[in-house]
């Protein structure tokens, strides 16, 4: 066997593998052999078939099987031992006239090659990371909730600023009929607030849908209706008053701090507050870091400049996949994916360069961190480490798990990276601030 490459150029390939007789014929033989021990063929005893008629049977299927079989092998091993670091997977050019009556074979591959670069974290424009804090408005407003929550419902006769309005979303022709629960802030204009006030139990208060509420996803929830419907609905609702409540205020007291922490935890406002913040900032942290790592990737894959084998990767994708696409569909999965892939390609660069790597002790220890959290919001504080040990195994025997749990792994690696590494600043802002910058 013969194996010899061409370079076409910098990202592109073929690969010739040349098979003589001697390369296959005596497993072909063996396998001949064996067939003539069990062959079933009328008019003969089992194991006294003719080779030749084993050969003419099943020469031809077997001599194929084995020449692939040891096409692949060895295409595997040239590909490991060369060191080549191909994208998708070789390509083998069509050959209309193959000869498999012929001693011997020539097969060519198209290889795609990952092209040379470097990969600067250190980028010209500082990229921001953003230290999201809860202020003094959100902790008030969440203490008022939290009192609310826990408060006295008040049966009311009228609509006030403050109810809690309970009825029925109708609109016969878009089969709309939704009982739910609502509040007058939820909706964008004053206007519709002032149709509610002073309303009674009974009374219909009809609304047009457009910019009825301040989220427009919010149709999807009193209304009942699907995302693509509640996209640029435009039609009238009527709203009938069944119930009016208000809430009357939970007083901020010892019994009340004991229901939310457990007992003792929390004695006063202040420390109230000082735990809000604390429980609040975690979590904003988490949409920060997210944020930050979006940031990182999109300046990677932004300022990391190389060339893709890009008509290669097309050929490849249409016949990569469970069905086979065309050219056209081809190219347009490929513009739709090839930023995703310059980034593996940047990530995998980094995890190299870096030494970054994902233990079976960091998953075993992610996965009982994880469980922890789980475990603590029903309630259970104290789990023993045989405990925490026996569910993180479970998990860990679960590959499906393992994959998930390694990528979330490795990418803290490469957040913790970043934050160590990247030209960052950064600011401090409020999470009101960070959503209307962000998401509004």
């Amino acid at each position: 066997m013969n194996i010899t490459r061409e370079n076409i150029d910098a990202l592109n390939a073929v690969v010739k593998v040349d098979i003589a007789k001697e390369d296959y014929s005596d497993k072909v033989e063996q396998i001949l052999t064996d067939y003539r021990k069990s062959a079933n063929i009328p008019g003969f005893r089992k194991g006294h078939v003719p080779m030749s008629m084993v050969k003419k049977q099943y020469g031809k299927a077997v001599l194929v099987d084995e020449v692939n079989k040891l096409l692949q092998e060895a295409l595997n091993k040239y590909l490991t031992e060369e060191k080549l670091d191909v994208l998708g997977n070789p390509l083998p050019k069509p050959q209309d006239d193959l000869d498999w009556d012929a001693d011997a074979f020539s097969f060519e591959f198209e290889l795609g090659l990952a092209p040379e670069f470097e990969v600067n974290l250190k980028s010209k424009k500082a990229i921001t990371q953003y230290n999201i804090v809860a202020d003094d408005k959100m902790l008030d407003n969440q203490v008022e909730h939290i009192r609310k929550q826990y408060g006295k419902i008040v049966s009311e006769t009228v609509v006030a600023k403050d109810s809690e309005i309970t009825g029925v979303f109708e609109n016969a022709e878009k089969e709309i009929n939704n009982s739910t629960m609502i509040t007058l802030d939820k909706f964008k204009g004053k206007t519709t607030q002032k149709q509610f006030i002073g309303a009674k139990v009974g009374d219909v208060v009809t609304l047009k849908t457009k910019k009825l509420f301040n989220d427009d996803h919010d149709l999807m929830t009193f209304l009942k209706v699907s995302h693509d419907d509640a996209h640029g609905l435009d039609i009238e609702v009527n709203f009938t008053i069944n119930e009016i409540n208000s809430r009357e205020l939970a007083d901020l007291d010892q019994e009340l701090f004991d229901k939310l922490f457990g007992k003792g935890t929390v004695t006063s406002v202040t420390e109230l507050k000082e735990k809000i913040k604390e429980d609040s900032e975690k979590q904003f942290a988490q949409q920060g870091d997210q944020k930050l790592l979006n940031d990182v990737t999109e300046s990677l894959v932004e300022n990391t400049k190389f060339d893709l084998p890009a008509s290669f990767l097309q050929k490849w994708m249409q016949t990569a996949g469970e069905e086979v696409i065309d050219a056209d569909q081809a190219k347009e999965e490929y513009e739709k994916s090839e930023k995703s892939m310059r980034y593996q390609l940047i990530e995998g660069k980094l995890i190299e360069k870096h030494g970054l790597q994902v233990s079976f002790d960091d998953l075993k220890a992610h996965a009982r961190e994880m469980i922890k959290v789980q475990m603590a919001q029903f309630g259970q504080m104290n789990s023993s480490d045989e405990e925490l040990d026996g569910i993180a195994s479970r998990i860990l025997s679960n590959k499906d798990e393992v994959k998930r749990l390694s990528e979330q792994l490795m990418s803290q690696k490469l957040l913790d990276l970043y934050k160590k590494e990247a030209n960052l600043k950064v600011k401090e802002i409020t999470y009101d601030d960070f959503v209307k910058e962000f998401y509004s």
